[in-house]
């Protein structure tokens, strides 16, 4: 989307941003009523032609200015200036005429005839890059200054900063909610993920700060301190790598209300989102309520507890009795067999692509066998051994362009690749990049499940409240698998956008949660002394922000990364290749906290 266009969709104006300024107007806003006006402009110099025609680009847009015949001097120094210089024009606005109009620019109908044009600042005769040449990431990221100038990433910028401020206009003038700053220098948080640590020489050498994951625990506090109904536009920081959703540091909407269920909660979520849509998307905006979807009817459908629901497949269990035999063959009473019947995909198929696919979901331990059928791979896989064509036609009937993904094995295993070729194929055939947003609210998560080793873990935080129902399980330590947790996930085209549960608010539940998951309670003294204290009943939520103005920029394109939504953002592997962190600390830093390092 054009910037300019951008701007107006938002309701900003133009006009005040050339207040207090030196130039009269931007580059973007001039337009045919402007013929005849006298104006200023300051920019980069992006195009020139015959020393004559020059473009000149700010942050709002282009526009063309055309240098007269006897001006030599102007002429002259535009013959060795770099690209990217910043440039200052005078010159009156006039119409281009029928034949020379430019349907590809916004300013295209005018020009500007220069009366004067001087230098500001020139630029390195050697540039790495150009805002608006396709360039490798690495080096986009060294020089993000210049990269910043781009269209694109202007227009995700100003994106971000509308959608944010029409989320605070809505909580706080609507809502009546509190922005409130909580600390980021805050103490280990048990469970979860690894945290950064931040050293400190007072009260003494060698103790640490942790940054903390998210507010929970201080929006908790306030909670309980009487502000009833809180947000906030959160840093949070995981010590985890950077991923294509998810940064070393990213924002979190943060949202906490006292005296609330989760239908209301739910509610005020679904408002949210809806008051926050830009205005260029609403002919694609959600309507509310969100469709809800149990966790085990996601996992059994789908595959994933984020389903894109763009993509119109479900997994099948496989019943026929032409493939029982396979079933008694295999001694695992809890083997199974399931498959995906995508219509209308088969063009999308290749041996290549299932080859690939293969690669990608072995990644992964939980893969299992898998086969494909289709008009372009024919009997990928050797299952398709054992069937003729006259049972798969009898069982499926496939279509010309329909295509057949089955799995057997493990149950878990057989849920998790399928759910995996399902994803991949929508987005081989395009579902993953139609520009359609499908929001869905996964509930009925368990409370606890067991990690890689077997030992019981919180699948949300160990601030999640179980439901009603199960309380009792929690204080008598039974079926603990079973228990079903008052926590939510907002799913947007595949795309978890949050998290949220009504917390727990009673003293003795919570350090009763913090010793089956075998947590030093130790650790939470502040925050059971505070659930003891009088703490009213609460929930909350947390949008992933980086990741909903992804998919807004990507226009429901959920390959749109994150690194295009954030100003400074680092690489998969934590660096900032712009100011080439992190670093060693010095061996003066080091004595100064009482650190130091062992390289093991």
């Amino acid at each position: 989307m054009r910037l300019c266009s951008l701007l107006r969709s938002t309701g900003r104006s133009l006009l005040p941003v050339n207040s207090h300024v030196t130039r009269s107007h931007t580059c973007g806003e001039l337009r045919l009523k402007d013929a005849g006006s006298e104006v200023i402009l300051f920019g980069w110099l992006s195009f020139r032609r015959l020393n004559r025609f020059i473009v000149i680009r700010d942050s709002y847009g282009s526009i063309q200015a055309t240098i007269k015949d006897d001006d030599e001097e102007s002429k002259s120094l535009l013959s060795h200036l770099p690209y990217e210089s910043i440039i200052r024009v005078r010159g009156r606005v006039r119409d281009r005429g029928e034949k020379h109009r430019n349907g590809k620019m916004e300013t295209g109908d005018i020009e500007i005839d220069v009366s004067s044009l001087s230098v500001v600042n020139e630029a390195r005769k050697d540039m790495p890059l150009l805002p608006d040449a396709k360039a490798h990431e690495q080096t986009r990221l060294t020089y993000r200054y210049i990269d910043l100038r781009s269209p694109q990433l202007q227009s995700n910028l100003r994106l971000r900063s509308s959608v944010i401020h029409s989320a605070r206009r809505f909580l706080v003038e609507q809502k009546g909610f509190v922005d409130v700053e909580t600390p980021t220098l805050f103490r280990r948080t048990p469970g979860g993920a690894a945290e950064f640590i931040v050293p400190t020489r007072t009260p003494a050498k060698g103790l640490a700060y942790s940054l903390p994951q998210s507010p929970q625990q201080f929006k908790q506090l306030l909670m309980v301190g009487g502000i009833d109904r809180y947000f906030q536009v959160a840093r949070c920081y995981r010590d985890e790598g950077s991923k294509l959703d998810r940064q070393p540091e990213f924002t979190q909407l943060d949202i906490e209300v006292s005296f609330i269920t989760q239908d209301g909660l739910l509610d005020l979520l679904e408002q949210v989102l809806i008051a926050t849509w830009p205005e260029h998307l609403n002919h694609v905006k959600p309507s509310a309520p969100f469709p809800r979807l149990s966790f085990a009817d996601a996992m059994r459908d789908y595959g994933v507890d984020k389903p894109d629901l763009r993509i119109p497949w479900k997994i099948e269990e496989v019943k026929s009795r032409t493939f029982e035999k396979l079933r008694r063959e295999n001694e695992d009473p809890s083997w199974a067999l399931r498959c995906i019947v995508a219509r209308g995909s088969g063009e999308a198929m290749s041996k290549a692509r299932v080859r690939e696919w293969k690669r990608l979901v072995e990644m992964n331990y939980q893969s299992t066998n898998f086969a494909v059928l289709s008009k372009n791979t024919k009997k990928e896989g050797g299952w398709f051994n054992f069937v003729s064509d006259e049972e798969i036609e009898k069982e499926f009937q496939l279509g010309e362009e329909d295509s057949l993904l089955i799995a057997w094995g493990a149950p878990s295993k057989v849920q998790y690749t399928l759910g995996q070729l399902r994803g991949l194929l929508g987005e081989a055939n395009g579902w993953r990049k139609r520009e359609e947003f499908c929001p869905l609210w996964v509930v009925d998560f368990p409370l606890f499940e067991r990690d890689e080793e077997g030992k019981l873990v919180s699948c949300h935080h160990p601030f999640t409240a179980p439901i009603q129902e199960h309380e009792e399980r929690i204080e008598k330590e039974e079926k603990l698998n079973e228990i079903r947790a008052q926590h939510f996930d907002l799913v947007l085209n595949g795309v978890e956008l949050g998290g949220g549960s009504i917390r727990i608010h009673n003293g003795s539940m919570q350090r009763k949660v913090l010793e089956i998951l075998g947590e030093e309670t130790g650790e939470m003294t502040h925050l059971l002394e505070a659930l003891e204290s009088g703490a009213p009943p609460h929930g909350g939520f947390a949008f992933g922000f980086d990741r909903l103005i992804s998919i807004l920029a990507g226009r429901g394109d959920t390959s749109y990364g994150i690194r295009d939504v954030i100003a400074f953002p680092k690489t998969k592997e934590g660096r900032d290749l712009m100011v080439n962190t992190p670093i060693e600390p010095s061996r003066e830093e080091l004595e100064r906290y009482g650190y130091e390092i062992v390289k093991k």
